[in-house]
């Protein structure tokens, strides 16, 4: 009898090793032996977020008793991870306390200590291993931490070790300073850099303070861990002299070379004087206002001339007219050459060529290309409170303003539409189709054109605040006003 017990015992014992748990009484089999079924992160994880929770499943309900600090542990390198271990029903969970260490291997284990809600434990450790993410860090900047003489024009940009999630990347976590001031601009992403684009010109010798934050994160949601802070110094703004004046009171407000001044319409009116070395017969469609004498004035051609007329004979014409008209060509060929490259070296291109929609500050601008346009918006020029600044634009040929619709050169902060020169290497178009507001002594080497014919019979006034000079050919005006400054 006593050996047929025995044998039946040792049975109920091998079927509990095979199918389940024994409990502590060998006359019957309790349940199913709890197993780990998943874990997050999965075992081998890589790039696992800082802020991770580990978590283990089982492929049944606990008891919360056994699931602690003891049963569930987290190491790195074999030091215990800080954390809160919790449970919710068949899922147990290790909160470390503080964020998890960047590119790091950590050690998860889930001990024999835990038990089933049936007094039934897990069999074996079981033991998985996972490694963190790299953090995301600002590896270059553009310019460069404490560099100097910074383009005014320059847009700013930082490069990250990894592709960042863009819409993490606002005006609230990437700033540009000039001391408390918030600097206006624009934020565009490509690839892993990030670049601010001022709104206006930065001003020269002036520390800019650049900032990301740590709201910036990379797009598995990872944050930088600190806020990345460089700085730079622009460029000493360049102080531009005005042009000699000459002796012929700086120089004409319209001057045509030897080659005239044409106007088509009733509305021109031209608030200084004009002038030529070319005969007066080529001086067409204008009213000495001085003198009342007429230039080839005709019943659609009707334009006034304020500060008098000065051409060569015949009459109107004369010889002390010419002579005027001479000097004014010396004085403003001295003009020209004065804000020419040669002169005055250094310019920069803004734009690319297209300086619409841009606000610029005093100095020197050239064209890299050779020619300016003002197509895109207009151009804002910011004297930023110096009623003395001056700006001086270069372009090798062409200059062209307005294309299918005018634009406008503005002036703020001060600036006067005397300060502002446009050295042209061959022609310059002022809104040809007709309105819009131009501003600066236009000095072309070879014809300036305002507005276009088929503007000259309505009243679709082009504005010149400023002069209009050729030094070779001739000026064509179509219902324009130009207002010479003092």
């Amino acid at each position: 009898m006593k050996t047929r017990k025995l044998l039946s015992i040792l049975a109920i014992l091998f079927i509990a090793l095979m199918s389940g748990c024994a409990s502590d009484d060998f006359n019957e089999v309790v349940g199913i032996c709890p197993i780990v079924v998943s874990t997050n992160p999965l075992d081998g994880a890589t790039g696992v977020p800082f802020n991770q929770i580990v978590s283990a499943t089982f492929n049944e309900e606990m008891n919360p008793a056994t699931i602690n600090q003891s049963s569930f542990i987290l190491t790195v390198g074999g030091t215990p991870v800080s954390g809160t271990v919790t449970l919710s029903g068949a899922v147990a969970s290790f909160t470390p306390s503080s964020l998890l260490i960047a590119n790091t291997i950590y050690t998860a284990k889930v001990t024999t200590l835990s038990k089933d809600l049936d007094g039934n434990a897990l069999q074996a450790d079981h033991i998985w291993t996972f490694t963190t993410g790299i953090l995301p860090v600002v590896v270059s900047t553009s310019p460069i931490n404490l560099a100097t003489g910074v383009a005014l024009n320059k847009i700013i940009t930082a490069t990250f070790n990894m592709p960042m999630d863009p819409l993490t990347l606002t005006n609230l976590t990437y700033t540009v300073k000039q001391g408390t001031t918030t600097i206006l601009g624009t934020i565009s992403y490509s690839g892993s850099t990030v670049s601010f684009t001022p709104t206006s010109q930065l001003v020269g010798n002036k520390v800019y303070t650049c900032t990301i934050t740590t709201g910036a994160k990379n797009v598995a949601g990872t944050s930088l861990a600190n806020d990345y802070v460089w700085s730079f110094t622009t460029v000493i703004a360049v102080i531009v002299t005005p042009p000699p004046t000459g002796t012929s009171g700086l120089f004409f407000g319209v001057f045509g070379g030897n080659a005239g001044i044409t106007n088509q319409g009733l509305f021109t009116v031209v608030n200084g004087k004009i002038g030529t070395t070319a005969a007066s017969t080529l001086v067409t469609g204008f009213k000495d206002g001085m003198t009342a004498d007429v230039y080839t004035v005709t019943p659609l051609n009707n334009g006034l001339v304020t500060g008098g007329i000065y051409a060569a004979a015949p009459p109107p014409g004369n010889a002390v007219n010419a002579a005027i008209a001479t000097q004014g060509l010396v004085d403003a060929t001295a003009a020209y050459l004065s804000i020419s490259p040669a002169s005055m070296p250094g310019g920069i291109d803004p734009g690319a060529g297209e300086l619409g929609s841009l606000t610029l500050a005093p100095g020197v601008y050239k064209s890299a290309s050779g020619t300016f346009k003002i197509t895109n918006g207009d151009l804002t020029l910011d004297a930023q409170g110096d009623p003395n600044a001056v700006f001086v634009f270069q372009c090798a040929s062409a200059l062209t303003v307005g294309d299918s619709a005018p634009s406008n050169v503005k002036l703020i902060g001060g600036a006067l539409a005397k300060n502002v020169y446009w050295y042209v290497g061959s022609t310059a178009v002022i809104n040809y189709a007709g309105g819009g507001i131009m501003t600066g002594n236009i000095i072309a080497n070879s014809g300036v054109t305002l507005s276009s014919p088929a503007n000259s019979t309505n009243s679709s006034v082009t504005t010149l605040n400023g002069r209009a000079i050729s030094l070779v050919s001739s000026v064509t005006m179509v219902n324009t006003v130009i207002n010479v400054p003092n």
